[in-house]
């Protein structure tokens, strides 16, 4: 038992702790090219908030790590078979429900640990940092933390060779033969500014990947996962130690 993982410990561990940080894990169901699954950004999420929770933990840090939640916005994926969409505003019903426990048992801080690019909390806990002001809110990006090139040598966003090498070490048994992973090409605005990045429109999953990757897998190793995995964890478990020693009413200098 793992005292860190809600679903994991009991209520006699639990009664008597001061929890001061809870970690919402939420992820995505969703294609990944032909060789990973579509729990990827599911694992994902488990493993790296498990051993950044666990690191924190250990420091002394009173967290949570609440049940990941395993489905994301994928409006942009409605034509691909059986990727699974939650729209922002289910996602803002699901957190002020949850932050509604969280507030009414005395804990004040969360930190949604986000593991999938097309979910973006950000308006969200604009609109709940209203509504409950004495609460703090977080997001983070786990894939955004590091610089990838460190790790890996073809860049992309989606069941790439960051992604494939991560899955490769956390469980190979769900990876496919990279001799049968389509090469993640990706297809380019014909707007200007869209590809420039200063804009933005949804991209048309189906439109732009013909296998639903981005991002060339092909130089993935479990290696390449493993060094990525221990940085990854370690990065976002200062985080977790960081907000759980903040002082809310001196968080600035």
């Amino acid at each position: 038992m793992r005292p860190y993982i809600l679903a994991e410990t009991n209520w006699k561990a639990l009664k008597d702790e001061k929890i001061e940080l809870a970690v919402l894990p939420w992820a995505a169901t969703e294609a990944h090219n032909y060789h990973l699954p579509y729990g990827t950004d599911i694992y994902e999420a488990d493993a790296i908030a498990a051993a950044a929770g666990e690191i924190a933990w250990k420091s002394g840090a009173k967290i949570t790590i609440l049940p990941t939640i395993p489905f994301g916005v994928n409006t942009g994926q409605s034509d691909i078979y059986l990727d699974m969409n939650l729209n922002p505003s289910t996602q803002l019903a699901i957190i002020r429900d949850l932050t509604n426990v969280l507030h009414r048992q005395g804990i004040s801080k969360l930190l949604i640990l986000n593991s999938h690019g097309g979910n973006d909390f950000k308006t969200i806990l604009r609109e709940i940092g209203l509504e409950f002001p004495d609460m703090f809110f977080s997001t983070c990006n786990w894939f955004q933390s590091m610089d990838k090139t460190i790790y890996f040598e073809h860049m992309g966003d989606h069941a790439d060779e960051m992604e494939t090498s991560l899955i490769m070490h956390l469980h190979p048994h769900l990876v496919g033969p990279l001799a049968e992973a389509g090469d993640g090409a990706e297809k380019k605005s014909t707007v200007k500014a869209l590809r420039e990045g200063w804009a933005w429109a949804e991209r048309k999953w189906s439109m732009v990947t013909e296998d639903t990757g981005i991002g060339n897998p092909k130089a993935s190793s479990p290696e390449k996962g493993e060094r990525f995995f221990k940085d990854v964890s370690q990065k976002v478990a200062q985080l977790m130690i960081d907000l759980e020693k903040l002082d809310l009413a001196n968080r600035y200098e």
